[in-house]
């Protein structure tokens, strides 16, 4: 054999050996305002900077779930987020892989809460949206501090509740429950609060909108939500803030995970190493005022007011357990519905 016949032989065996990394990855975004923010502070500059092309799913956690779970012989995502802890349950039954930090080096940058599970595949969360209190600054006569608060007879006819059918309504049914003396094996004093604040006057409603609503149209002091929706409401005129109740804050964990059984791990790592990085993280907080989740993610005064931010105020951070959420949800809702229905 000729040694040109040799080489032509030894570069088709490496070239099929190594195949050229895929370039493009199907991801799913949350659609609207998140979506924007996703495509600016990641998507965009991902696809600059790598050519690749990336295919955008628009599908909430429990729905992007459940499409994970149809494709587990071939599944279609190179990247998955869930808010809602779906990882934990996708990563037991083998639908992810780990995150590690030689594909993803800002993994070390994390704060440790939010790579808990990555050695069980349960991707590392890249923004928090945290739960606390939304106030009508210019209304309440005096501002609550914790949410035990909740209870005060003076707020009863300007508080604004959520059904728990919402993520952030759920998660602040939850935190009720805790303050009022129950845990996640019996959630009825939660329930028995929600009663007796709506015996006092307090409203439940279904979405955000309905939320903005009860703010700008019927006296609205006070709502237990999320950060990012504090900053929806500030920036359509109203003079709300957030406040995190003494007690704790809980929070919305949003994940960046990796589907197994897909071909380009490489690519879809570097897509979430550019969701971990300072520049996206400090990208998405400005956007939509969330809380990062890389210590060295560098707000200015302005943002860093409106979001659970830094090392110390990360460490009072709550996540309810997703696996007990999920194992109830269909009880709990049919047990709230039958508390609201009057």
């Amino acid at each position: 054999m000729t040694a040109t016949a040799r080489i032509a032989i030894a570069a088709s065996l490496c070239a099929f050996a190594a195949p050229a990394l895929a370039q493009e990855i199907t991801i799913n975004s949350f659609g609207g305002a998140y979506e924007e923010a996703h495509r600016k502070c990641v998507i965009d500059p991902f696809t600059a900077e790598t050519g690749a092309k990336v295919n955008i799913v628009t599908a909430y956690s429990a729905d992007a779930f459940a499409q994970l779970r149809a494709q587990k012989d071939a599944p279609q995502y190179d990247v998955i987020h869930f808010s809602g802890g779906q990882e934990i349950v996708a990563a037991s039954e083998g639908l992810l892989v780990p995150v590690t930090e030689d594909l993803v080096p800002a993994l070390a940058d994390l704060y440790d809460f939010a790579k808990a599970g990555v050695a069980k595949g349960e991707g590392p969360a890249y923004q928090i949206a945290a739960v606390g209190l939304v106030v009508a600054s210019d209304k309440v006569p005096s501002e609550p501090t914790k949410w035990a608060d909740l209870m005060k007879p003076e707020y009863a006819e300007h508080l604004v509740l959520t059904d728990i059918s919402n993520g952030y309504g759920m998660i602040g049914l939850l935190m009720l429950n805790q303050v009022s003396g129950g845990t996640l094996e019996n959630i009825q004093p939660g329930l028995d609060a929600v009663s007796k604040l709506l015996d006092a006057g307090a409203v439940v409603v279904s979405k955000s909108p309905e939320i903005q609503a009860e703010f700008a149209q019927n006296d609205a002091w006070i709502a237990p939500y999320a950060s990012d929706y504090a900053f929806t409401l500030k920036k359509a005129g109203l003079n709300v803030k957030f406040i995190q109740g003494e007690e704790g804050t809980p929070a919305s964990f949003i994940t960046a995970n990796l589907v197994a059984g897909r071909d380009n791990v490489e690519l879809a790592s570097e897509f979430i190493a550019r969701e971990l990085s300072p520049e996206a993280q400090a990208c998405f907080s400005d956007a939509l005022r969330y809380t990062p989740t890389n210590a060295k993610t560098e707000l200015s005064d302005e943002v860093a007011a409106d979001v659970v931010y830094g090392a110390d105020a990360t460490k009072g951070l709550m996540r309810f357990d997703p696996r007990v959420i999920e194992a109830n949800r269909s009880a709990w809702t049919e047990a709230f519905a039958k508390t609201i229905a009057r």
